[in-house]
């Protein structure tokens, strides 16, 4: 085997695990969008289901810090004094029914917060009795901030049921998300009134799904043509 052969050899050979390393690059990056994928589709079946056991707010939310993907939607007991009260408009419960909701900021221990949907604004003077003394003991569904405004923050109305909106209305640390209350009770004594119940979510799969699976494709795609260049280039020439 002469020199020239023997380099032109090792030419090919070096071609040919270049070839096959990007493949397999493309190969595994499908494969990682794919694993983005089935996991955002197992997120949003979880983001559905309600776990109806109690517990302890404090268990599974810290102050200040993001709801984790394990604690939203589950129930909570928490027990504190309201500080403040706002108005919710544009609420959809569900049924699908639009309203304006009373909304309360109810202080846990010395220096902590978070918002309680108590129910309807339209019954907000069912119980004149209870006043922001009184410690209150709530149970309820701990649901993740909404994104969107529903209304213009201004005169003790929020824009949206999100604790962001009245950080600078308070100096308390303040829970990420809300609590749609189930309950309110007061030494053992139930409050009467109607209870909310959260917007319906589905397990319709966004448009981010479809972009990693759209990502799939092109990487796949492009280690098909890299893959095939080679043979193509035989063809060619001449």
């Amino acid at each position: 085997m002469t020199a020239q052969t023997s380099n032109s050899l090792l030419s090919k050979i070096a071609q040919g695990l270049a070839v096959l390393l990007v493949v397999v690059i493309f190969f595994a990056l499908g494969l990682w969008q794919l694993d983005r994928a089935k996991a955002l589709k197992e997120s949003l079946v979880t983001a559905t289901q309600v776990d109806t056991n109690i517990v302890p707010l404090t268990s599974i939310a810290t102050a200040r810090q993001p709801l984790q993907p394990e604690a939203f939607n589950r129930m909570v007991q928490i027990s504190g004094n309201y500080v403040a009260t706002y108005r919710a408009p544009n609420q959809t419960d569900g049924d699908g029914k639009v309203s304006d909701w009373e909304v309360g900021l109810l202080q846990v221990g010395t220096n902590q917060g978070i918002l309680v949907v108590k129910g309807l604004w339209s019954e907000r003077l069912l119980n004149p009795d209870v006043s922001m003394a009184m410690v209150i003991d709530i149970k309820g569904q701990l649901l993740a901030s909404q994104s969107e405004d529903r209304f213009v923050n201004g005169d003790g109305a929020i824009s949206r049921l999100d604790s962001s909106v009245i950080v600078g209305l308070t100096d308390l640390d303040l829970f990420d998300g809300y609590v749609m209350a189930s309950s309110e009770s007061r030494d053992g004594s139930q409050f009467s009134r109607q209870r909310l119940t959260p917007e319906k979510l589905t397990s319709k799969i966004p448009g981010y799904y479809w972009q990693h699976i759209s990502y799939v494709v092109i990487w796949w795609l492009m280690a098909a043509v890299v893959l095939y260049l080679p043979f193509y280039r035989r063809r060619v020439k001449p």
